[in-house]
């Protein structure tokens, strides 16, 4: 018998769809995905070449549990150059981003606790939550509004036992891009209530309108926020698994306490790799995201053309969160999708409440596939 906590803890909707996906192409059935967040581009050439430099020197013992101090180095400066966090190496965990999650939640959450989270958001948010035994409190956010949260929404579930809230823009699996006065009162808020901020960053470079911002550059935030980042969707390194965390120092070296008693340190041939990444030619980023919007833009189009189907225009990140009026469940739908269009896409109540009677569609593949995966979609969805 499992757990009891391990029994509370959701499914991952995007990981349970791939898998349906591998096994379908394994029986030789084609299937154009567009549930997994993975960017369809190989990770760049100078990255790789540097990562095989490293090899060749025979680096590939342990490293400091913190990260080799080169890349510390660089990731400070990159969060203290293009987001404005005061911070320095000593400010810095290597270590994947999805580890950061876990470990953060286990380092600061007790059971009894509550985090605050917007609705619809990342499943992995509520499985870390609830690992830790303390009680995810949804903010429902409106299709309307482009599901943004803001700070009254946040402050009418506040209680006594609010210890975190979670941010993550711009956001999976909606798209939305927090402006800086919604996130200045938020901060507010924080301050005010003294509750913590777990900041997930990872689509950060990957914005089309807007800016953004990292709410650790307000006054007074950088001591309360814990910002994860990494390298995954910015530069199409999901399978090198590196990321890090920017935090206080005393919050590196307890949730360092728990890296060194799980993973004990990031790979070590990929930090080298890693440092290049962050300070090497940018080019092939920008190429990426240009090529994104431009998915984007036909991806949008195309979707909306379909009926009982409409969709916000996102502003970052590689998904589209349509809504649909048919009356199916998004689970539903994602299985019938799959057998009668062949088409794999993400239920949205994968990502909470508010999600159903939603989809996400990844547009992190390729224009043909956009264009004939979604043709397909809009005649199965004549049949409903």
């Amino acid at each position: 018998m499992v757990s009891k906590r391990l029994m509370d803890v959701p499914e991952s909707g995007t990981v349970a769809i791939a898998n349906i996906v591998s096994q379908l192409k394994h029986e030789g059935i084609e299937i154009i995905s567009f549930s997994m967040g993975e960017p369809d581009f190989d990770t760049p050439d100078n990255i790789k070449e540097a990562c095989v430099r490293s090899l060749n020197k025979g680096f590939t013992h342990y490293t400091p549990s913190t990260g080799i101090p080169e890349l510390r180095k660089a990731i400070a400066e990159r969060a203290s150059n293009d987001n404005k966090i005061k911070c320095t190496a000593k400010n810095v965990l290597v270590t994947p981003t999805k580890q950061a999650l876990f470990m953060i939640a286990l380092a600061y959450l007790d059971p009894g606790d509550e985090v605050i989270l917007p609705d619809p958001a990342w499943v992995s948010y509520e499985a870390v939550i609830r690992l830790a035994g303390a009680k995810p409190v949804y903010v429902t956010t409106k299709f309307e509004d482009n599901f943004k949260v803001n700070a009254d929404m946040m402050a009418s579930v506040v209680t006594e036992r609010t210890k975190m809230l979670i941010l993550n823009s711009p956001s999976n699996p909606t798209g939305s891009v927090l402006p800086r006065d919604t996130l200045k009162g938020i901060a507010d808020l924080c301050i005010d209530k003294k509750i913590r901020v777990l900041s997930d960053e990872i689509y950060e470079h990957i914005i089309y309108e807007g800016e953004h911002v990292s709410i650790a550059s307000f006054d007074n935030m950088f001591d309360r926020t814990l910002t994860i980042s990494g390298l995954s969707k910015t530069y199409a390194m999901t399978g090198w698994r590196l990321g890090w965390l920017i935090a206080p120092e005393k919050d590196i070296s307890a949730v360092n306490k728990l890296q060194t008693h799980s993973i004990t340190c990031v790979t070590s041939f990929t930090q080298p790799a890693a440092v290049e990444a962050l300070k090497g030619t940018q080019e092939p980023r920008k190429r990426m995201v240009e090529e994104f919007k431009k998915r984007r833009n036909l991806a949008f189009d195309l979707i909306n053309e379909i009926d009982g189907v409409e969709c916000n225009r996102p502003e970052g990140a590689f998904y589209l969160f349509p809504r649909y009026s048919h009356k199916i469940s998004s689970e539903d739908l994602a299985m019938y999708m799959m057998k009668e269009a062949h088409v794999a896409i993400t239920p949205g109540r994968s990502f909470g409440p508010a999600g159903e009677n939603h989809f996400r569609l990844s547009y992190a593949t390729s224009e043909k596939n956009i264009i004939d995966g979604i043709a397909s979609m809009k005649r199965a969805f004549s049949k409903l």
